[in-house]
């Protein structure tokens, strides 16, 4: 089956952003983009989350996350604790080294979707929003899904605009009602 243009395009852009972000985002940790979306998570979205959420959002074994983890710890970016609620689990939290790194993290990360979309005006950046929005929505997976999709974004990109985030719309439309 040949695929349509669209459709080729879109896989060609979406490859071309992710290997530049993986690039500027693991540049600016210094580390894999493993532990950039770590960093991310923990800035933006995450409140000291449990070692096995973290895993979750990161898609990673749960002895990938701990070596992840003790790579970050060894940094000085992140303490592990126990678990808020429940002895028997572990928290993670960022330092004040830490969250000058996901910072770094997320300013590399804008910083290619901010080229990425240079070339658009006002009118046709709207459009691709409302466009991409409806495509990710699309795309989300069900509970318990790893690897999120929004694991590295500024969620308050979204979250101050209206309409607010289309995968988080789309998911309190499809399990909450």
């Amino acid at each position: 089956m040949s695929l349509n243009r669209a459709a080729n395009i879109t896989g060609a852009l979406s490859l071309v952003i992710a290997d530049q972000m993986s690039d500027a985002v693991s540049a600016a940790a210094g580390r894999s983009d493993s532990a950039a979306a770590a960093l991310a998570a923990l800035l933006h979205f995450l409140d000291e989350p449990s070692v096995d959420l973290l895993r979750q959002v990161l898609g990673l074994t749960s002895s990938g996350t701990v070596r992840l983890l003790d790579r970050l710890e060894e940094s000085g970016f992140v303490e592990r604790r126990p678990g808020v609620g429940d002895g028997r689990s572990t928290s993670v939290t960022l330092t004040e080294s830490g969250r000058l790194a996901a910072r770094q993290v997320a300013d590399a990360r804008a910083a290619v979707l901010e080229r990425a979309l240079g070339g658009l005006t006002t009118a046709e950046r709207a459009d691709f929003e409302r466009l991409a929005g409806k495509m990710l929505a699309g795309m989300m997976r069900g509970p318990g899904a790893v690897r999120w999709i929004c694991r590295l974004c500024d969620t308050g990109a979204c979250r101050g605009a209206a309409g607010g985030c289309p995968v988080g719309n789309a998911a309190r439309e499809r399990y909450l009602t």
